[in-house]
């Protein structure tokens, strides 16, 4: 099943990446990691926040 939804990702007609960013939790002062799949467009507005 993980090659069949890896190999949709690629055929799609928008090319996705996977974003990973490091951020500082507020409450805990512990870092944690944000994952997102977002269309190539969209990965310069999503670490700019």
């Amino acid at each position: 099943m993980a090659k069949k939804t890896v190999a949709t990702l690629q055929t799609g007609s928008k090319k996705l990446t996977k974003v990973i960013k490091m951020v500082k939790s507020p409450k805990s002062g512990a870092y944690v990691f944000e994952e997102k799949v977002l269309g190539a467009d969209d990965v310069d507005s999503f670490l700019k926040k």
